[in-house]
């Protein structure tokens, strides 16, 4: 067991992310849950991560249910956020952070974020007193630790920074394939918070699962170095930098809980070998020119035509990857047999204002239903 170099309290440094969980239907498979936190504390890990939005707020509850009703307070770390469209002025920030605690089960939480931070809420956030209200939880014992997660540019992230210094630790958006990529910039991200001198929490490693669906060139670049698993390389690749202090990984399967201990039971760094790999991967990745969507779901929500749009990117890809007849069956029986099509768009924007990969939504529906609705 390592200690955590930042927050001695938090076991190793690679997290669990709740916001995705296996799932029955549309409820969390609370069992297979409690196997996954079982497992996950058994080998030496204890941070969890929610919001309140996650799973339509199915996730704070069901931590409840297999976390904190189950094990004492002192075992585990928890993560929550504060989520912009769930408050409208300051005063309705504590009573929702009140139902917060109530919903997972706890009294305090050791980290608390101010969720997807960006040009488009920040000033929200700051005319709401937001950070200001949580400095203030943390001095009464309700909140340990306060930062925030971060999707928008290096030069919103170092303004940010400037004008909150108290902040103690920064959410970003982190892997190989956005490392350079120049509408993430997680490089340049990263930087910034580094020269802030704060902590760095890692979320999408995996790019939220496409960074295992790999193209079959690209598996067969891994596949020559041995048998670890596609998603051990990007877990990897995330943790070996400077000044990472969790890197979380959002697991809906016990399977995937048992690789991502077994690559992290002892972390190893990438190999000289293993980053050539991971270079040619990449390359190999933007190659093709995939819609760059990580489902983080947050567009559908507000969808006014109840387009499943991270679902209907799901099968554009999966047509680009395999150019078999799935896609075009998902896209039909599936996803949009109880739900819109692309061509049901109406341009409103509010999946695009959402958006943390801030994608051109939109005009990504019309190649969508180009390519399925012909």
């Amino acid at each position: 067991m390592s200690q955590n170099p930042f927050f001695p309290e938090v076991k190793e440094r690679f997290g669990f992310g709740c916001m995705r969980l296996p799932m029955l239907g549309d409820e969390v498979d609370i069992e297979q849950f409690k196997q996954m936190v079982d497992l996950f504390l058994a080998n030496g890990f204890n941070y969890f991560d929610t919001a309140h939005g996650y799973i339509k707020g199915k996730s704070e509850t069901a931590l409840r249910e297999a976390l904190t009703s189950r094990y004492p307070r002192e075992s585990y770390i928890l993560t929550n956020k504060l989520s912009g469209p769930f408050f409208e002025k300051e005063e309705d920030i504590l009573p929702l952070f009140e139902s917060q605690l109530a919903a997972c089960g706890v009294e305090y939480f050791d980290f608390f974020l101010m969720h997807a931070q960006g040009s488009q809420n920040f000033d929200k956030f700051r005319a709401c007193r937001a950070y200001e209200t949580a400095f203030e939880l943390k001095r009464q014992g309700k909140v340990r630790h306060v930062g925030f997660s971060f999707h928008d540019t290096p030069e919103m992230l170092d303004r940010i920074l400037t004008t909150y210094p108290e902040v103690e630790v920064v959410q970003i958006q982190f892997n190989y394939a956005d490392y350079e990529d120049p509408a993430v910039q997680s490089r340049a991200v990263y930087e910034t918070a580094r020269k802030h001198g704060k902590p760095v929490i890692v979320m999408e490693p995996v790019k939220g699962g496409r960074l295992v669906e790999l193209p079959e060139e690209a598996k067969a670049v891994f596949d020559a170095l041995g048998d670890k698993s596609y998603a051990s390389y990007a877990v990897r690749f995330a943790e070996g930098f400077d000044g990472m202090f969790m890197v979380l990984s959002g697991m809906s399967t016990l399977g995937q809980m048992e690789d991502n201990l077994a690559t992290m039971s002892p972390f190893v760094p990438l190999s000289e070998e293993e980053l050539d790999a991971v270079r040619r991967v990449n390359a190999i990745f933007h190659g093709r020119r995939l819609i760059p969507c990580t489902a983080c779901r947050y567009c559908v929500d507000g969808c006014p035509q109840r387009i499943r749009i991270p679902d209907l990117f799901a099968c554009c890809n999966n047509k680009a990857l395999y150019h078999d007849w799935n896609a075009n069956f998902y896209y039909e029986e599936v996803c949009t047999a109880n739900n819109g099509r692309a061509s049901d768009c109406i341009r409103c924007g509010r999946c695009e204002s959402v958006c943390p990969q801030h994608l051109p939504i939109r005009e990504l529906l019309r190649e969508v239903a180009a390519e399925f609705e012909k």
